[in-house]
């Protein structure tokens, strides 16, 4: 699944480390890994459908939708023009401390802080249109596994996972993956693992789902006393009420190797083994990878065939959505090599 749709979202620059820098997070990762499967010819694309707000508005506030769907437009009103729009302040609840809880400010500058988590995630025009058709392509492979295909991998951008029910950050604005598993759920009374080898913790899906029994999530990613975002992802979140034990969280040392990771997905597929799912979906990032500009591990492109491989030796239907990945030039051989890995022999093309 891929949608040309996610180019609209271009953010000129971003704000991290006390300064602007170019995106890491732009239109050239999605293109570099749609002309890598398309070269590899066991891929066949597939248009995805337009599902609407109502999957997203299962799991994330509706104010929140309402706001991406018009804040840019608002703040260009208020203060612009401008390319890029980012927060000036953010709703930290000690502002308020024993004060009561904060209201939802009127000054779209405000509520941009309201809404969002940090910096490094510009809203531009075309954001809530490129994250909506994100959204669809992620549903649209699910759609596919919900109906025979063994799996189906979604080419989503922007990504989704640092995304929690009422706030955006990390460069994503839905949590694709946390809607895919939710929709699963609820449409096909199912039991859903979802599985996160990105990076950087899915501190989003993670929330979305803390308190739930039928939804498990599976993390591996850099120890988070180094890594963004910095306050999730311990050992010792294990969710909470109907969620407690769903949750699992593997935190990786600085320079993993392949074989030392794939010793801890193992142990995770272990845990998934025992939930014992329906589906699986896997938020898939490649940031992992030896040569990511901004991390710290050091997976090698055999490495990523060998996780695709021990993912599908589980035998559990598979959703995969493209999350993080910043070595660009890399990303679309990295991509390839780990849906190889999960569909070695492919006799029947690859959706993608």
């Amino acid at each position: 699944m891929f949608s040309l749709r996610h180019q609209a979202h271009h953010p000129q620059r971003e704000f991290e480390s006390s300064g602007f820098q170019e995106p890491f997070e732009r239109p050239e990762r999605a293109e570099f890994i749609r002309s890598a499967l398309a070269a590899d010819g066991s891929f066949e694309f597939v248009a995805p459908e337009d599902w609407g707000v109502a999957p997203i508005e299962a799991v994330h506030d509706p104010g929140l939708v309402h706001f991406l769907e018009h804040a840019w437009e608002e703040y260009q009103q208020a203060h612009g023009p401008t390319h890029d729009v980012i927060p000036d302040v953010f709703a930290m609840p000690q502002l308020r401390e024993g004060m009561g809880a904060a209201r939802e400010p009127s000054d779209v500058s405000a509520r941009l802080g309201w809404w969002c988590f940090e910096t490094t995630t510009p809203l531009t025009h075309g954001t809530y249109d490129a994250a909506r058709s994100s959204v669809d392509v992620a549903l649209t492979a699910a759609d596919l596994v919900a109906n025979g295909e063994r799996f189906a991998y979604g080419l989503c951008r922007p990504p989704g996972h640092h995304a929690a029910r009422s706030v955006y950050g990390g460069y994503c604005f839905f949590n694709n993956a946390a809607v895919v598993a939710d929709h699963l759920a609820r449409t096909l009374d199912a039991k859903v693992t979802v599985l996160d080898v990105d990076y950087h913790h899915g501190n989003g899906t993670q929330q979305i789902f803390y308190s739930r029994g039928d939804v498990q999530f599976v993390s591996l990613h850099g120890d988070t006393e180094r890594a963004y975002p910095y306050l999730t992802g311990h050992v010792d979140e294990r969710g909470t009420g109907d969620g407690a034990g769903t949750t699992s969280n593997f935190p990786l040392a600085a320079h993993t190797d392949d074989d030392t990771f794939l010793d801890h997905l193992a142990a995770a597929c272990d845990d998934v083994d025992s939930f014992d799912p329906d589906l699986v979906v896997v938020s898939l990032g490649l940031d992992t990878y030896f040569d990511d500009p901004i991390c710290d591990l050091d997976l090698t492109a055999d490495g990523f065939e060998a996780c695709g491989r021990m993912v599908a030796q589980m035998g559990f239907p598979t959703v995969v959505l493209q999350e993080g990945g910043y070595a660009t030039a890399e990303l679309g051989e990295n991509a390839r090599r780990w849906l190889t890995g999960l569909a070695p022999t492919r006799p029947n093309p690859t959706k993608a």
